[in-house]
């Protein structure tokens, strides 16, 4: 039986929590804090006004890009600043000013990581396997409620990075394997050896390349990996997300991807967009992400 396809798009909206907020936004700004520091970054969505445009201007830490792609440089009020704690729930994690406008993890993906933290709670000790996994909260979020975990990422820096988040996490003996490799050979490996899990997670950047040169190509290579991590799933599989960063792409379009990939599946496959939302009255949120998602 195929998945049944949600009608109608979902915003899945990550609001302020102790170590996070978005403060304000506008004229292709926005103003998040971030623990301690408030911090400027380009975002070209936000058309409108800024209703404080002096907090932008007293900022710790402004972006400034040297490029149509996401590089630059950072502009500190004071002392530079290189790296600091942040935590989410039971999650601890190294905050960076990156030369590419992120602080090495992406807020708005809490919405994703609550979304798993309650499906995971429900399962017995799941395996789940998360592809380019980055820095590794979403690795640290999982297996913090439980769940044995397979961290894939093709940049040695980024999972360095994770394990000492995890460390700091203290989930340095949790059962996560800390993998170096390209996303698209380990799951076809994966695949012939027979491996199942109980829940894959999928974030593939726009573009990419592997530890020994490989390229990855979203629109290209996307649809192979997908209908891979499918025949990844259990029987008992529970979820598959899949979250991507791209213009030119849709929260249907992911939709309609993950149905052909999961024909006889049965179960329910939602779509929409990933936001960042202001706090108070009237608040404004930016769409900053697509996903689809299965669930069994």
């Amino acid at each position: 039986m195929a998945p049944t396809l949600s009608p109608s798009p979902e915003t899945l909206i990550t609001r302020a929590w102790p170590d996070y907020a978005l403060l304000d936004s506008g004229d292709g700004r926005k103003l998040e804090r971030y623990g301690p520091f408030t911090v400027v970054r380009p975002e070209p969505q936000c058309f409108w006004t800024p209703r404080d445009p002096a907090a932008f201007d007293s900022a710790d830490a402004v972006f400034d890009p040297t490029g149509e792609d996401d590089d630059g440089r950072w502009r500190f009020s004071g002392q530079a600043i290189d790296a600091f704690p942040l935590a989410w729930n039971d999650v601890r994690f190294t905050g960076r000013f990156t030369p590419f406008r992120h602080l090495a993890f992406f807020p708005e993906q809490a919405a994703n990581w609550a979304w798993m933290d309650a499906r995971v709670r429900r399962l017995e000790r799941p395996r789940i396997l998360n592809l380019f996994g980055y820095t590794g909260v979403a690795s640290l979020a999982l297996a913090a409620v439980g769940a044995e975990v397979t961290h894939v990422d093709a940049s040695k820096k980024s999972v360095t990075y994770a394990r000492e988040n995890a460390a700091q996490s203290g989930l340095q003996d949790a059962p996560i394997r800390w993998i170096v490799e390209d996303a698209r050979k380990y799951v076809a490996r994966e695949v012939r050896r027979g491996s199942k899990y109980h829940g894959v997670v999928l974030d593939p950047p726009k573009y990419g390349r592997g530890p020994t040169g490989e390229v990855w190509r979203l629109f290209e290579d996307l649809p192979g990996l997908l209908k891979d991590c499918a025949a990844l799933l259990a029987d008992d599989a529970d979820f598959l997300l899949l979250n991507a960063y791209a213009a030119r792409i849709s929260g249907l379009s992911l939709a309609h991807l993950m149905a052909e990939a999961l024909p006889d599946r049965g179960g329910r496959i939602d779509w929409g967009e990933l936001a960042l939302s202001e706090d108070g009255p009237d608040a404004r949120a930016i769409g900053l992400s697509f996903f689809a998602r299965w669930s069994a």
